[in-house]
């Protein structure tokens, strides 16, 4: 499993492993659905993905309609320069917060 993921205090940290594709969606879902409501802020860890397509900006999506359509409050931190690229292009960045 590429899914890990911790919270502190009422933010949760999903770590993503080297692929953000559809083979990790079931564990990235269940990474959020688990704590349910309970957290209000999120950060997307991207620091060891090296490859994402077009599933992982689904999920990303997923996750922000399920927490009620504020994508300000996710955070998608530590991608390379790639990753950054092609949120930038979809304007990713300006639905989430893209560092």
């Amino acid at each position: 499993m590429s899914i890990n993921h911790r919270i502190d205090g009422n933010t949760l940290t999903i770590n993503v492993g080297n692929r953000f594709d559809f083979s990790v969606q079931k564990d990235f879902r269940r990474a959020y659905e688990e704590v349910g409501k309970e957290v209000n802020s999120f950060v997307i860890d991207l620091g060891q993905t090296e490859f994402m397509d077009s599933t992982a900006c689904g999920m990303l999506l997923v996750l922000k309609d399920y927490i009620g359509g504020n994508g300000k409050n996710i955070h998608i931190r530590n991608c390379n320069e790639d990753v950054k690229k092609t949120l930038s292009m979809i304007q990713f960045d300006s639905l989430f917060n893209v560092e």
